[in-house]
């Protein structure tokens, strides 16, 4: 199921980017902000029911926040400091699954990867505050479409080991 949703999130990433760079409308990349976000919502309830609550932890944290960023798109939000705390707190949350999958789990990339949704979720924070370009932020995005949701997903659902 996780896998899926790593695709699924991929849907609504490169369509932020692509409106941070001008490509877009709010309304639209809202909708699929909102699409995206109850889907990894969902899947965060699949999780537990299957008896993963480990990774339905970060599903819940990543998918409030694409909520969030869905009712700011929609409604016109001015300020965007309220979707900039959520996503400080969901940064905090991903630095400490990062720290978990290296001390715990044992999963480099997926350490690597936790350690990319924390650098975007600080991205997101640090933009809301009007502290970094939106475009930088949608490179970002971009950049980190196929390293934390492609590469992973792909792999693992094609039976094929992580590259670390």
């Amino acid at each position: 199921m996780t896998l899926a949703i790593l695709i699924a999130i991929s849907l609504m990433w490169l369509p932020v980017a692509l409106l941070f760079l001008g490509y877009g409308e709010a309304k639209g990349t809202g909708a699929i902000c909102a699409f995206v976000g109850i889907c990894v919502v969902l899947g965060a309830f699949i999780n537990v029911i299957q008896n993963d609550a480990f990774t339905a932890g970060l599903l819940f944290a990543h998918g409030l926040l694409y909520c969030t960023v869905a009712y700011a798109l929609l409604t016109g939000l001015d300020n965007m400091k309220s979707v900039g705390n959520v996503s400080l707190t969901v940064a905090i949350v991903s630095f400490i699954y990062m720290l978990l999958y290296y001390h715990v789990k044992g999963s480099n990339y997926f350490t690597l990867a936790c350690a990319g949704y924390t650098v975007l979720t600080l991205e997101v924070w640090l933009n809301a505050y009007g502290k970094l370009s939106g475009r930088l932020l949608a490179w970002s995005l971009i950049i980190w479409v196929p390293v934390g949701l492609y590469i992973p997903a792909f792999l693992l659902l094609s039976g094929k080991p992580l590259p670390f």
